[in-house]
């Protein structure tokens, strides 16, 4: 994501990425020691995205937004506002009434996070993006404060009676985004 952001000029196309990680513990440049796992089988990487720590593993579909924001003509707010949106978007979709919060950025259903957010800018392109729970082993999150907050709740899709294939979610997230985006710019 770096390599590509940094090798990008006017003309490179916007990607998003989709990937699933194997388990691992992930600290932005906020991150603080009071924060970091209270285990260590699981490995630890620092990234040049903003935010404290977060857990990434399998069951978990994670998009990563390579955009041109000078030539999306959009700022920082208004991108974040996009991703939760598309989250969002996707569990109404569903029946579940999901929320965003103006002091934490990402994505709440009943007050437990369900899609964490994490960006970096750089020459006015963005990299890293969201990780939505779907499917998967929440107990990493017990041995640290989910994005740098004590005592989070971390919830995922299925405990809301999600059953559809990662597949599936992960093409309606990607559209969702797509269209808040693109549709800003294009007819």
């Amino acid at each position: 994501m770096k390599a590509f952001t940094l090798a990008r000029h006017q003309d490179t196309p916007d990607e998003l990425w989709l990937v699933e990680h194997p388990p691992v513990y992930t600290v932005g440049l906020a991150g603080r020691a009071q924060h970091l796992p209270r285990r260590s089988d699981i490995p630890l990487v620092p990234v040049d995205r903003g935010g404290q720590i977060t857990y990434h593993g399998p069951g978990q579909i994670i998009v990563y937004l390579l955009l041109d924001l000078r030539r999306l003509k959009l700022a920082v707010r208004p991108l974040v506002r996009c991703m939760e949106q598309a989250v969002i978007q996707l569990l109404a979709r569903r029946g579940v009434e999901a929320h965003a919060r103006d002091d934490a950025p990402g994505v709440y259903v009943e007050g437990a996070k369900i899609a964490a957010l994490g960006l970096r800018i750089r020459n006015g392109c963005c990299y890293h993006g969201l990780a939505f729970n779907v499917d998967m082993d929440l107990t990493p999150f017990e041995a640290i404060d989910p994005c740098g907050y004590a005592g989070l709740r971390v919830t995922q899709a299925r405990d809301w009676g999600l059953t559809e294939s990662m597949d599936s979610l992960a093409a309606e997230l990607v559209e969702n985004l797509a269209s808040a985006l693109y549709r800003r710019i294009r007819p």
